[in-house]
């Protein structure tokens, strides 16, 4: 992972990269079970940080005051309903920060209808290309039916959408320009123009 990150360092695709990352790695589970950390290699691990805003850290930092005090007895069912516990707030805490940062793109980019921007290509599926605005980091769609020079299909293993009769070709991390076609705040979503 390390090596990826400086390989990519100051690369346009460096954002887009490290996000694809991130997304494709396991998210954090918290349990009573010594399981090693995939990521680190570590046989036995323990999540510990300081304890500034997850519950996680505030039962292991209790655990360890026990233990180093000598005191080596605690119920595992009662910390694993705990860790469940701290897992879901976690998810919903992550999910309203994703969602108030759209909301503020959205609030934000809604006032710039007329400005061309430059973005990249950060996601294609099925039915759609989305992409990120280079100089703000705000990311909308475009639809792959509303493109009008011709019809294009997802080919999911290479990343891209290609043109049935022109073959022309939208890849993932290719830079392209945009204008906003609508935006809708209560959805919290930015439809874009694609600018050929």
């Amino acid at each position: 992972m390390h090596a990826l990150e400086q390989a990519i360092q100051g690369k346009q695709e460096e954002n887009i990269i490290q996000s694809l990352a991130i997304r494709s790695m396991a998210k954090a589970l918290y349990t009573t079970k010594p399981d090693p950390h995939f990521a680190l290699a570590f046989a036995h691990y323990t999540h510990f940080t300081s304890p500034i805003r997850r519950y996680a850290d505030l039962l292991v930092h209790r655990l360890l005051k026990q233990y180093l005090k000598g005191e080596r007895i605690y119920d595992a069912a009662s910390y694993e309903k705990k860790c469940q516990y701290a897992v879901e707030r976690e998810y919903l805490a992550v999910n309203a920060e994703r969602a108030s940062i759209k909301y503020k793109q959205v609030e934000f980019i809604q006032n710039l209808k007329d400005e061309i921007f430059d973005g990249i290509i950060s996601g294609i599926t099925e039915w759609n290309i989305y992409i990120e605005i280079l100089s703000n980091g705000c990311e909308g769609m475009v639809r792959l039916s509303e493109l009008t020079d011709d019809t294009y299909v997802f080919e999911e293993n290479n990343f891209q959408a290609v043109g049935k009769q022109f073959k022309k070709c939208y890849r993932l991390g290719d830079i392209v320009k945009v204008k906003i076609k609508n935006c809708d705040l209560d959805k919290r979503h930015i439809n874009f123009w694609l600018c050929q």
